[in-house]
C-alpha cells in the first residue's frame, strides 16, 4: 500500500507544480502573441508596398465589385479595410477630414485612391475613406467606399 507520501503530496510540492504549468501557459501565449504580432507586421508590410497588379487587372477587379453590387441592388460599396499604420499620419488626417488626407495614403490604399481619380471619378462615381472603429476609443481600421448613388 502506498504511504501518505506518495497520496498526498506536500503543499510545497503541489505549488511548484501549479508554478510550472502557469508558466507554460505564460510561454505559450508569448509564442502565440509573438506569432500574431509577426503575421499582423508581415501583412502590413505587404499592403504598404505596390499591389503588382496591372492597372486593367485592377480596372476589372473593379468592375466586379461595382457589378455585383449593383446587381444586389446598392448604391455604395465598402471595398478595402485597412490598419491605420498604412498612412503616415495613422488616419488623423482622414479621422479630422481635413484637406489633402489623400496624400498620407501609402501602398494599396494609394493605389486604391489613384484608380478612383483616374477611371472612377471621371465616370461620376465618389469615393470615402473614413475610420470605421476606435479601439480603446482612439483611431483604428480604415475602410474605402464607393458609391454611385445620389
Amino acid at each position: 500500500m502506498p504511504g501518505i507520501d506518495d497520496l498526498i503530496p506536500s503543499a510545497t510540492q503541489i505549488r511548484k507544480e501549479a508554478a510550472l504549468k502557469e508558466a507554460a501557459k505564460a510561454d505559450e501565449y508569448a509564442r502565440l502573441a509573438a506569432a500574431a504580432e509577426a503575421e499582423k507586421h508581415a501583412l502590413i508590410e505587404r499592403l504598404s508596398k505596390p499591389s503588382g497588379k496591372t492597372e486593367d487587372e485592377k480596372i476589372k477587379l473593379a468592375s466586379t465589385i461595382i457589378q455585383r453590387a449593383v446587381r444586389n441592388g446598392l448604391t455604395e460599396v465598402q471595398v478595402y479595410r485597412f490598419p491605420n499604420t498604412l498612412c503616415t499620419d495613422k488616419g488623423r488626417a482622414i479621422n479630422q477630414m481635413e484637406g489633402g488626407w489623400e496624400n498620407t495614403l501609402t501602398g494599396i490604399p494609394k493605389e486604391i485612391f489613384q484608380l478612383w481619380s483616374d477611371y472612377l471619378k471621371p465616370r461620376g462615381y465618389r469615393i470615402a475613406y473614413q475610420i470605421i472603429d476606435f479601439p480603446g476609443g482612439v483611431p483604428g481600421d480604415i475602410g474605402v467606399t464607393i458609391s454611385w448613388g445620389d
